[in-house]
C-alpha cells in the first residue's frame, strides 16, 4: 500500500503504490502482475512435473505421462532442432508449393485448426447461438499476421507495420522462398486490403450482427471469389450444409481479394503463415525473429523466456506467448491438466470454493430480486436464468483420451501437428452429436476463469491459489479477490452480450423494451466513464470495446461485498490490523489486479482487448459503489469522486 496516496484520489496506487514503485517487469515479460506470480508458480510445478516425467519417458510413450514428458524432451532438445533448420516443414512447404490453383490453397487454408497453414477466414465449433441443444461451425474474418486492423491503418503504427514487413522477408528467405522481398511487400499490402475490409474489434462484440446462418450454397452466392468447398474439405466438414457466418459484410471483400491475389502471392503468405505459426518449435533464426516481432516489438518484452519455461508452455498451452499459438494449437493442455491437479488440487480447496460460488450465486439472486430499475417481466426471467448457471471447479469430470495421439521424444514438428490434428478432430467427431454439458473450454492448469456458452461459470484449479482464493485467509479478503471474480463471472451471464441470450442459452430477446432502454442507458454511462481514462498520453481505453469486462468487474465486486456481508449472518466484521471488513474486501479485489505493462504492451491492449488495463479495474469501479464512499471517507474534490446522481448502477 500506499497510503500516502488518498484512497478517493488513485485507489489502486493507495492499495499497490508500494509494490508498483519496487517491482520491475521481468526482461521476458511484456507485464508482471500477482496474476503472472499466481501463473509462475503454476509454471514451476508444470516444470517440475515434466522434468521427472521427461527423464524416465522412451521415445515412444504409450503412457499419458510418457506422452508429456515425450512432448517436452522433444521441445528442449534445441541442438537437434538447430541441426534440422526447416526441415521439418518441407512436407507442408512442398504442398504449398504443388498448390498452384485457388482451390488447392484454400483447401489447405481449411486446415488452419489442424496444423500450421493460415486462412484468410477462421472458423470454429461451439454451440448454435440460436439453437443450443446442437454444434454449429462458425466462420469468421482472419488472415492478418498483426494483433488487430488499426496495425494496418492507423498511422500510429507506422513503426510496428513497417517490422512486420523486415519479418515476412526475413521469415520467407529463412525459408529459402523465391524473390523473398517482392513477396513480403505484395503480403504486407494484401494483408492492409484485408484489414480495411475487416470489422473492429468493437463491431464484433454484437452476437446478433455475427449470426448470420448460411447453406453452402447460399455463402457461395454472397461471397463468390472464394473457394468454400474446397475449403470445407480442409476443414473436414465437407458434408455439412449450414454454417454461421460472423462478420457478414466482410465476406465478399475478403473473398474479392482472395480471388484477385496472384496465385504466388498467396502462396508465399500461406509459407509466412507456417513459419509464423511454426516460428517457437524450430531453428534459432526462426524463434530469434519471432521473438522480435511477437514480443519485442509488439508488446516491450526485453528478452525471451528461458528455454524450458518455453517447452513448459508448448505442452501445456495458455496465453504465454503472443499470438496465443501455445493456447490453441498443438499441445497436450487437457492430458497435462489431469497430471497437475492428480499432484497439486487439494479436495478442500475444491469444497471451500463452492461455498464461496453458492454466497455469490445467493447474493446475485436477492441483487436481481431488488434491483429498483428492472420490471418483473425481465426480472422473472432474469432470476430463471441464474437458476441454470452450473460452477465447474477444478477440473473437468471427463479427461481427454490421448491414446491415439503419436508422440516422439525427437520429432517436435511432428508432436504439434499431430495433437493439433487430434485435437481438432475432437471437435469435428463430436459436432453432429449432443451437446456435452460438461465440457470446458479452458484447461485446469490455467490461471484464469471463464462464463461459458453452457450458462456455466469456471473456475479451474490454476486460478485457485492465493492471492486470489486462500482458503485460510480472512474472509473479507476472499469475497474481494475471490468473490468479485466469481461475481464477475456471473455478470457476465448479463453484461451488454450476456443479457441477449436466455435461460436456455439461445441467443433472444426476452428483456421488455423499458428495461432494455433503461439498461442500455446505465451501460452507456459506464462505457463514458471509462473512455475518458488516458493509460498513455494520447491513448485512451476504448469503453465500447471493453463495456462488458467493466460491467462484470462493476458487478462482480458488487456482488463479492454483498456475499460478504451475508457471510456474516448479522454479526459485526471484525477489525483487522485497523482495518473494517468493507475496506479488506476493496482491498482484496485491489490488490488482486495490482500488476504492471510496458508501453508497447498498453498499446497494444487498447486496440485489441476486451479488457481495461489492471488500474482501471480498480479506479473504475469502486468510485461507482456507495459502500466505497463510506468505507475510506472519500468526499467531493478527490479524484475519483463522482456524484452520487452519476454513479453508474447496473447490477
Amino acid at each position: 500500500m500506499d497510503r500516502a496516496t488518498r484512497p478517493g484520489d488513485d485507489f489502486f496506487r493507495y492499495a499497490n503504490g508500494a509494490w508498483v514503485d519496487r517491482t520491475e517487469i521481468p526482461s521476458d515479460k511484456a507485464a508482471y502482475s500477482l496474476r503472472l506470480q499466481m501463473t509462475d508458480l503454476v509454471e514451476q510445478r508444470l516444470h517440475d512435473l515434466m522434468e521427472g516425467a521427461a527423464a524416465k519417458a522412451p521415445n515412444e510413450p504409450t503412457t499419458l505421462e510418457g506422452k508429456v514428458g515425450a512432448f517436452y524432451r522433444s521441445f528442449m532438445d534445441s541442438a537437434r532442432i538447430d541441426v534440422l533448420g526447416v526441415k521439418p516443414l518441407e512436407p507442408i512447404l512442398a504442398e504449398i508449393r504443388e498448390a498452384r490453383t485457388r482451390e488447392a490453397i484454400a483447401a489447405l487454408m481449411g486446415r488452419n485448426n489442424s496444423d500450421f497453414d493460415g486462412s484468410t477466414f477462421s472458423f470454429f465449433i461451439d454451440i448454435d447461438l440460436k439453437d443450443p441443444k446442437r454444434y454449429a461451425l462458425t466462420i469468421a474474418q482472419s488472415g492478418l499476421g498483426l494483433p488487430d486492423r488499426d496495425y494496418y491503418l492507423e498511422p500510429s503504427f507506422a513503426t510496428q507495420k513497417a517490422k512486420y514487413g523486415e519479418y515476412v522477408a526475413r521469415m520467407l528467405t529463412l525459408l529459402h522462398w523465391p524473390e523473398a522481398e517482392a513477396r513480403a511487400r505484395e503480403i504486407v499490402e494484401f494483408e492492409s486490403s484485408i484489414a480495411k475490409a475487416s470489422w473492429t474489434k468493437t463491431q464484433q462484440r454484437d452476437p446478433n450482427a455475427t449470426y448470420n446462418p448460411m447453406s453452402i450454397a447460399e455463402l457461395e452466392a454472397f461471397a463468390p471469389g472464394f473457394a468454400w468447398r474446397p475449403f470445407l474439405v480442409g476443414v473436414g466438414a465437407a458434408s455439412l450444409g449450414r454454417v454461421i457466418v460472423a462478420e457478414k459484410t466482410a465476406f465478399p471483400q475478403s473473398a474479392g481479394i482472395f480471388a484477385k491475389t496472384q496465385v504466388n502471392t498467396l502462396q508465399a503468405w500461406l509459407a509466412l503463415t507456417v513459419a509464423d505459426g511454426a516460428g517457437p518449435y524450430l531453428a534459432t533464426p526462426f524463434t530469434d525473429a519471432w521473438f522480435v516481432l511477437h514480443q519485442k516489438t509488439l508488446t516491450g518484452q526485453q528478452q525471451p523466456a528461458a528455454r524450458w519455461k518455453r517447452g513448459v508452455h508448448a505442452v501445456s498451452g495458455g496465453d504465454y506467448l503472443a499470438g496465443d499459438r501455445f493456447d490453441r494449437f498443438g499441445n497436450l493442455g487437457w492430458g497435462v491438466g489431469q497430471l497437475y491437479t492428480a499432484r497439486y488440487f487439494p479436495p478442500e480447496a475444491k469444497a471451500k470454493i463452492e461455498t464461496l460460488v453458492l454466497n455469490l450465486k445467493a447474493a446475485y439472486r436477492a441483487r436481481l430480486e431488488t434491483l429498483d430499475w428492472m420490471g418483473p417481466e425481465t426480472r422473472a426471467k432474469a432470476l430463471g436464468k441464474l437458476d441454470t448457471y452450473t460452477i465447474k471447479v477444478g477440473y473437468p469430470d471427463q479427461p481427454r483420451d490421448y491414446a491415439r495421439v503419436v508422440i516422439h521424444a525427437d520429432d517436435l514438428i511432428g508432436n504439434v501437428r499431430r495433437s493439433g490434428a487430434a485435437e481438432w478432430k475432437f471437435y469435428v467427431d463430436r459436432m453432429r452429436g449432443a451437446v456435452d454439458r460438461g465440457d470446458w473450454i479452458m484447461t485446469p492448469q490455467t490461471n484464469d476463469a471463464y462464463n461459458g456458452s453452457l450458462r456455466d461459470i469456471v473456475f479451474p484449479a490454476g486460478i485457485l491459489q492465493p492471492p486470489v482464493f486462500d482458503a485460510s485467509a480472512d474472509p473479507a479478503i476472499n469475497y474481494g479477490a475471490a468473490g468479485g471474480i466469481i461475481g464477475h463471472e456471473l455478470t457476465h451471464g448479463f453484461d451488454d452480450q450476456g443479457r441477449k441470450f436466455d435461460a436456455e442459452g439461445r441467443l433472444s430477446d426476452w428483456w421488455t423494451a423499458a428495461d432494455a432502454t433503461t439498461f442500455e442507458s446505465r451501460a452507456a454511462a459506464l462505457g463514458k466513464q471509462y473512455s475518458e481514462f488516458e493509460p498513455l498520453p494520447g491513448v485512451r481505453v476504448n469503453g465500447d470495446l471493453t463495456m462488458g469486462e467493466n460491467i462484470a468487474d462493476l458487478g462482480g465486486l458488487t456482488m463479492g461485498l454483498e456475499a460478504y456481508h451475508a457471510s456474516l449472518h448479522g454479526q459485526p466484521a471484525p477489525v483487522i490490523d485497523g482495518l473494517t471488513g468493507d475496506q479488506r474486501v476493496f482491498l482484496g479485489w485491489a490488490q488482486a489486479w495490482r500488476g504492471k505493462l510496458r508501453e508497447d504492451a498498453i498499446r497494444r491492449m487498447v486496440v485489441s482487448d476486451p479488457h481495461s488495463p489492471r488500474m482501471y479495474r480498480v479506479n473504475g469501479v469502486v468510485r461507482n459503489i456507495d459502500a466505497w464512499y463510506d468505507a475510506f471517507g472519500v468526499k467531493s474534490g478527490d479524484k475519483l469522486y463522482v456524484a452520487p446522481a452519476d454513479r453508474v448502477r447496473i447490477w
